[in-house]
């Protein structure tokens, strides 16, 4: 007779936040007796979870839990025989990971400027600040686009009024921070002489190198000045003093720095999910947590911030760069397409690759340097070092605001992820559901509140998208150009000569936005919409989604975009048409679907029923104080269930 199945034995450890007096690492791990450390609350849970028989559960009591590094979650932190490890709240708890340390002991500065000062220490940097749970604006001036003359190496001060700057100290310190269409780039400084400004390289070549340049905008440039104690003129506003140790800091009105809470981070990430492809990191569940209190320090080095679309960059010196490229490459050239392959990505708070089966539920993302939540990016935007190969992830219910960059980033822009050299580096099976993406991409401006370059099977359903500088919704990558086939645009700029003519799809298909409530977006960048799409995705679905108030577009088909159905959208107040398609040199824009939807603005353009293999049939055009039932169903539905 055979022996019974034995029961599943689930573990729970319980850990109390930093500095609680209760706590011990050598006790039992209970509520009465919690561990005092995250890393002993791993240890132990990695033995467990070793054990396969059972669920493990660390809970996390309310409180602050100061990281002084990244928590690393590999395949030895993983479930074993359909068993999960999960990392949460207790009941009725917030408890919040940060890795950030607070600020005290404020002195006031100079009482005529009311700037205050703090020691904080030496041997780190940070472009964020926290203060009062919000982030506060380093030190900046502004510059009319008429004050400086661009050249190959720097600038020219125009205005007599900016001759201080070239007595400031740290002039390596200060940035050039540029506003442009769909860029917004960052260029630190290496010297100020007299009227002449010097910029660091190779930040200068690459940020004067392909389209939308600083040089050669495609709308009306914005400029500042950043990162100087000088600078400091409006409250609110702060600079570290990195040498010195001390942080500077102009209080908004009415703000006592002796109650205010003040955060300076110290990390770039705080959680890093993920193993190699033949172990990866799986079964692993977060929730009821926050993460806080990172910078992100790449745009201060000598490479500054090359921004070329939704937090890709160029890095490092471009081989095919010709020398006289700040007047041949103002707006394209052959060599800058031998660049596009190698454009990296800004790293997430929360990072996802090599991993299957992970849940985030309930969490909250705020206050961080960069994104919030990376899910299988290119290898330099993972910690671990391992890129994409994220498989059957959930993003559920969380809460993404106040953070310098995007709030979810999918799927990577290199060959590799849309072409993938081995099978096991594909993302897909991603579910983004019931999530609140507001108010953030605060610094980098060009980040959407969800953005997908390649995964296969992708939902995002259910979400809203709100105070968005630039798309709320982003799906597809590659302008087309690695599709079957090519694109005949990218022929004709040379890109062909740095990469294959691929013959086979790329890893883009099966993506369904459904249901999403997306409103106040393009708000401060241009070329975008609520929901943009670049390059070929079969099987994909826009469908029931709400988006008003857009400073742009709707719907947006940018280059390359095919075989997506939209059907039974509502449009709502866009300051721009409700569907636009980029179908212009040889790009091979077209063969979308638009059925049945819902637009107060009737304008809608590159799409024609009948032609490029398009349908566009039953369009609506209402007024919003008359609004049809379907539509109105359409919109109660859409966004988070409450």
């Amino acid at each position: 007779m055979p022996a019974p199945a034995q029961a599943a034995a689930d573990h729970t450890l319980v850990v109390a936040p930093t500095g609680a007096e209760n706590a011990d690492d050598s006790g039992p791990g209970t509520a009465e007796q919690p561990l005092a450390t995250l890393a002993e609350a791993q240890r132990r849970a990695r033995e467990f979870a070793a054990q396969a028989d059972g669920n493990v559960t660390v809970t996390l009591l309310d409180g602050t839990y100061r990281l002084s590094e990244p928590l690393r979650f590999d395949a030895a932190d993983s479930g074993r025989d359909g068993n999960t490890v999960s990392w949460q709240a207790a009941s009725g708890a917030s408890p919040v990971l940060t890795g950030a340390k607070q600020v005290t002991g404020w002195e006031l500065d100079d009482s005529a400027t009311g700037i205050y000062r703090a020691d904080v220490g030496t041997g780190f940097d940070t472009r964020q600040l926290y203060v009062d749970g919000a982030p506060a604006q380093r030190a900046r001036m502004s510059l009319a686009e008429s004050d400086i003359s661009l050249n190959a190496t720097g600038f020219t001060l125009n205005n007599p009024a900016h001759g201080f700057l070239a007595d400031l100290p740290d002039q390596q310190r200060i940035e050039l921070q540029a506003m442009l269409s769909f860029t917004n780039r960052f260029a630190p400084v290496e010297s100020i002489s007299g009227s002449t400004v010097t910029m660091q390289q190779p930040a200068w070549d690459n940020n004067t190198y392909g389209y939308d340049t600083i040089q050669s905008p495609f709308r009306t440039p914005t400029f500042w000045l950043l990162n100087s104690k000088e600078f400091i003129d409006e409250p609110g506003e702060w600079y570290l003093d990195k040498e010195a140790g001390t942080l500077y800091y102009k209080p908004l009105d009415g703000q006592d720095l002796a109650s205010t809470p003040v955060e300076l981070p110290r990390l770039e990430s705080l959680v890093e999910v993920g193993g190699t492809y033949e172990e990866p990191a799986h079964d692993l569940t977060f929730k009821g947590l926050t993460f806080t209190g990172t910078t992100w320090l790449h745009p201060s080095s000598p490479n500054g911030y090359a921004n070329q679309q939704t937090g890709a960059f160029i890095t490092g010196v471009q081989e095919h760069r010709p020398a006289d490229a700040f007047t041949s490459c103002a707006v394209g050239c052959k060599g800058f397409e031998g660049a596009r392959n190698n454009w990296a990505q800004a790293p997430a708070a929360v990072q996802v690759s090599a991993a299957n089966a992970i849940t985030f539920q309930g969490n909250s993302f705020v206050n961080l340097g960069s994104v919030g939540l990376g899910i299988g990016n290119d290898a330099n935007a993972h910690a671990s070092g391992v890129g994409l190969g994220a498989q059957n992830i959930t993003v559920s219910g969380n809460t993404f605001t106040a953070s310098a960059g995007g709030g979810i980033v999918v799927g990577g822009v290199r060959p590799d992820s849309h072409h993938p050299s081995d099978e096991r580096m594909i993302n897909s099976d991603i579910l983004i559901s019931n999530n609140r993406i507001f108010s953030t991409a605060l610094e980098y401006f060009d980040q959407d509140g969800i953005f997908a370059s390649y995964a296969t099977r992708l939902t995002i359903e259910h979400n809203e998208v709100s105070d968005m500088p630039y798309s709320g919704i982003g799906i597809g990558y590659g302008w087309g150009a690695n599709d079957p086939g090519g694109s005949p645009e990218y022929i004709n700029r040379g890109l062909y000569d740095f990469q294959p003519i691929y013959d086979t799809p790329t890893t883009l298909a099966d993506v369904r936005v459904v249901g999403n409530h997306i409103n106040d977006v393009v708000h401060t960048l241009w070329d975008a919409g609520c929901i943009y799409s670049l390059s070929a995705m079969p099987g994909s679905t826009i469908e029931e989604n709400f988006c008003e108030n857009s400073g742009q577009l709707g719907l947006y088909f940018d280059e390359g975009s095919r075989y997506i159905t939209a059907n039974r959208n509502v449009f709502m107040n866009t300051a721009g048409q409700w569907a636009h398609a980029n179908n212009q040199n040889s790009n091979l824009t077209g063969d979308q679907t638009l059925t049945n939807n819902y637009t107060t603005n009737s304008a809608i353009t590159g799409l024609v029923n009948g032609e490029r293999g398009n349908t566009v049939e039953g369009t609506v055009v209402f007024t919003p104080d008359n609004i049809p039932a379907e539509a109105s169903e359409i919109i109660a539905n859409a966004g988070p269930a409450e």
